[in-house]
């Protein structure tokens, strides 16, 4: 259990990357996570677009207003949305959170930075996603996560707080 909490407590968005191949079976239990993350009513709605192509990186870099990181990144995933499984959009978006979630907690235990770069509800950014990738119209673009190897450390903040929890009542 403590490696586990470690992992959750010290994982931090890393934005400034190293040059390094991330292997592939990296990427895969990456991946893998993510698929073993829970989604509302079990439809396991989510898809992933791995991206390793330095010139899809750098074009990504530029149509997403937050990803100039990307250009330093060594990986991508794009997390999407299959509304031919889930037809109601909210819960296409918080299946793919905690798809999206899993992937940064796996990315730290790898040794690998990650950052989260958020896409859905922002149509420009799922617009420009669905133009890039042309995807189907049932594929919704949901979050995108930057990855390679640590450039930079992040501080430890303390952010459990005992009067944001609330027993039995508000």
């Amino acid at each position: 259990m403590a490696d586990f909490m470690d992992t959750i407590l010290t994982r931090r968005s890393i934005r400034k990357f190293k040059q390094g191949i991330i292997s592939e079976e990296s990427t895969n239990r990456l991946l893998k996570a993510a698929m073993y993350a829970p989604t509302a009513r079990n439809t396991l709605s989510w898809q992933f677009i791995v991206i390793n192509n330095r010139t899809t990186l750098d074009i990504l870099s530029e149509i997403h207003p937050y990803g100039k990181m990307l250009k330093e990144a060594t990986l991508a995933i794009v997390v999407v949305g299959d509304k031919s499984i889930e037809n109601d959009d909210n819960y296409l978006a918080i299946n793919g959170a905690a798809a999206t979630q899993n992937i940064l907690l796996a990315a730290h235990a790898e040794q690998l930075g990650a950052v989260w770069l958020g896409v859905y509800p922002k149509q420009e950014r799922i617009k420009a996603i669905t133009d890039l990738f042309q995807l189907p119209a049932e594929i919704i673009p949901i979050s995108m996560v930057a990855i390679g190897y640590p450039n930079e450390e992040r501080p430890f903040p303390e952010r459990f707080d005992t009067n944001k929890i609330h027993y039995n009542s508000w």
